[in-house]
C-alpha cells in the first residue's frame, strides 16, 4: 500500500503514520518540522519512508513532495490532508488577521495542495482514496475560535463537492470529523473536552474508515450523536447556549 500523509509529525498525523507502517505501507511524510519527520520515518522500519519538509501553504512544495512520492513509490492508495493549525481568534483585534489568514490557508487550501498532485494518476489508475481530516467544530461556529471553524466548515464543503466531482472515477473521497483528541492542538484549551481520545486509538478509528471507504466519518461515536443534536439546534437556544462558554485562548500570528 502507497499512502501520502500531511500533518504528519505529530497527533494525529504521527499516529496515522505509525499506523500505516506498522502494515508495511510506504509512507510520504510531509509536514513542516523535518526533525520530527526524521524521528518518525526512522521508527517506521523497515516500512519504506520518504520524508518531505515543507508548509502545506505552498502549493509548489506539495507538487515538488507529489512528484517524487509517485517517481519512488508510483499512484497512492491514500493520500491523507491532515495538516491543520487552531488558534483563537477574535475579529475585533486586527493583529489578529494573519491568525485568520495561517488557519485559513492551512485548513482549507492545504486540502487542495495536498490532492491535486495526486488525482490525474488516481483518475489514470481508476483506483486510490483521498481523505480529508475536517473536525466537528465544522458543524457550527465557535465562539473565539470563528477562523478554526470557519475553515473546518469550508473543508467539509469541499471535500463533499470533491467527492461528487469524482463520482464514478474509482476515487473515494472521506471527510472525517474527530471530536476531541489528545494532541498538542488540543492540550492548552481551558474548557471540558468531553470524550477525549487518544491519538493511536484515533488513528485506528480513521483508517478503518478509510478501507470502508466511508464517505463522512465522526468520531468517536459519541461525538457523532452531539454533532447530529448540533447541526439541529435552533440558532436561539444555540446562541444562548454558547454565550458565556470559555474559549481558546488567543495567539495572534
Amino acid at each position: 500500500m502507497n499512502v501520502f500523509l500531511t500533518g504528519a509529525s505529530s497527533g494525529i498525523g504521527e499516529a496515522l503514520a505509525r499506523h500505516y507502517a506498522a502494515s508495511g505501507a510506504n509512507l510520504g511524510l510531509f509536514a513542516r518540522r523535518e526533525a520530527e519527520l526524521d524521528r518518525i520515518a526512522a521508527a517506521a522500519a523497515p516500512a519504506q519512508v520518504a520524508v518531505y519538509a515543507g508548509d502545506v501553504r505552498d502549493a509548489a512544495a506539495l507538487a515538488r513532495a507529489g512528484a517524487d512520492f509517485l517517481q519512488r513509490f508510483g499512484t497512492p492508495d491514500v493520500v491523507i490532508a491532515n495538516a491543520g493549525v487552531s488558534r483563537g481568534t477574535v475579529t475585533d483585534f486586527a493583529e489578529d488577521m494573519p491568525a485568520f489568514a495561517e488557519v485559513l490557508d492551512t485548513n482549507v487550501l492545504g486540502i487542495v495542495h495536498a490532492f491535486q498532485p495526486f488525482i490525474a494518476a488516481m483518475r489514470k489508475a481508476r483506483h486510490g482514496t483521498l481523505v480529508g481530516i475536517a473536525s466537528i467544530a465544522g458543524f457550527r461556529g465557535i465562539p473565539g475560535s470563528g477562523a478554526y471553524s470557519a475553515s473546518k466548515a469550508a473543508a467539509i464543503a469541499y471535500l463533499e463537492s470533491l467527492r461528487v466531482e469524482l463520482s464514478g472515477s474509482g476515487i473515494a473521497v472521506v471527510t472525517v470529523c474527530p471530536g476531541y483528541i489528545a494532541t498538542p492542538m488540543t492540550e492548552g484549551n481551558p474548557y471540558r473536552m468531553p470524550f477525549l481520545m487518544r491519538p493511536d486509538a484515533a488513528a485506528r478509528r480513521i483508517a478503518d474508515a478509510i478501507a470502508r471507504r466511508r464517505r463522512f466519518y465522526v468520531l468517536p461515536w459519541q461525538m457523532a450523536l452531539v454533532g447530529r443534536v448540533l447541526r439541529v439546534l435552533p440558532r436561539p437556544i444555540y446562541d444562548r447556549a454558547l454565550a458565556r462558554v470559555k474559549v481558546k485562548p488567543r495567539r495572534p500570528g
